[in-house]
């Protein structure tokens, strides 16, 4: 039997046995024969991402552990990380897994990426705005998204080349043309070492973008400042930094949708960005250039 067909049916009898919802044999199928079998995995993404929001609906945070200056993690982060893994192992144990919380296993050239719970500090104050976020990474090249927002019952989803989704929905970013008519979301704040420095340049950049947009906001979560984006609810998010389970999930999502989706250098954004600059198309390039006229490369 080929290996592409083998792992498929290996999958599809897995996502029976631990719980998932019965993938469709043809249609995963044919995503094998397509090269990938990224049909599958996402069912199973989905899956584990459902598993995680309902545990961050019926649980409480427990016990908050810091991991340094201004940064935390709960007991339910963990237990959500280990989860997850534990779902994804069984599935997949072909696919390494890189959690934020308690690092990776496996696999290096195909690795699952997942955050529990991004937006810590707004889940435990009773926040809505915090998420489960999953991605894909095959080859260095993300491929895959998940984002959940269960205390919103919002969930969006993209495969490399197949498009973004809500649901059935399928989803595109703005079509804003102006700066001075687009909202643009930023990343927090920096905490941690070095945090005075980093944060000159935020306020810089928060000066700037008040000055030329219509309205700035930040959320406390990058997976909802990028799934909003596909959804053209804003047209802009900027975060200078680049955690992988931070940004991979929405940076796919966001693509697919329609979005530029770069560096501060213009290149097409990477696991080795040093920063994110997504918006619509019709501001990208003077959202580029207004940021950078700012922020050094390197932030």
């Amino acid at each position: 039997m080929p290996q592409c067909v083998h792992t498929v049916l290996t999958l599809v009898r897995d996502a029976g046995r631990i719980g998932g919802r019965p993938p469709d044999a043809g249609v995963e199928v044919a995503a094998c024969k397509g090269g990938s079998g990224l049909a599958v995995l996402m069912r199973i993404a989905l899956d584990a991402v459902a598993v995680a929001s309902d545990m961050m609906r019926r649980r409480v945070p427990g016990i908050v552990t810091s991991k340094g200056d201004r940064d935390m993690a709960s007991e339910l982060d963990i237990e959500i990380e280990r989860e997850v893994k534990r779902l994804l192992s069984e599935r997949t144990p072909h696919i390494g897994i890189l959690g934020e919380e308690e690092g990776g296993s496996g696999n290096p050239e195909t690795t699952w990426v997942l955050d529990p719970i991004d937006g810590t500090a707004n889940f435990l104050r009773g926040i809505p705005l915090c998420g489960v976020t999953l991605g894909l990474i095959e080859h260095a090249r993300p491929t895959l998204g998940v984002i959940s927002l269960p205390f919103l019952n919002e969930t969006y989803s993209a495969l490399t080349g197949q498009g973004a989704f809500s649901g059935r929905r399928r989803l595109a970013v703005s079509r804003t043309s102006k700066v001075e008519d687009a909202i643009a979301a930023i990343g927090d704040y920096a905490v941690g070492p070095g945090a005075e420095e980093k944060n000159i340049v935020r306020v810089a950049l928060t000066g700037r973008l008040a000055a030329t947009v219509q309205r700035i906001r930040m959320v406390g979560t990058a997976a909802a400042d990028l799934a909003w984006l596909a959804t053209g609810r804003i047209d802009a998010s900027i975060t200078l930094s680049n955690h992988p389970w931070d940004m991979l999930a929405g940076a796919v999502i966001a693509r697919e949708a329609g979005a530029a989706v770069v560096d501060t250098d213009g290149s097409d954004y990477t696991l080795k960005s040093s920063s994110l600059i997504a918006c619509t198309p019709g501001i990208a390039t003077e959202m580029l250039r207004l940021v950078t006229s700012v922020v050094p490369t390197s932030a």
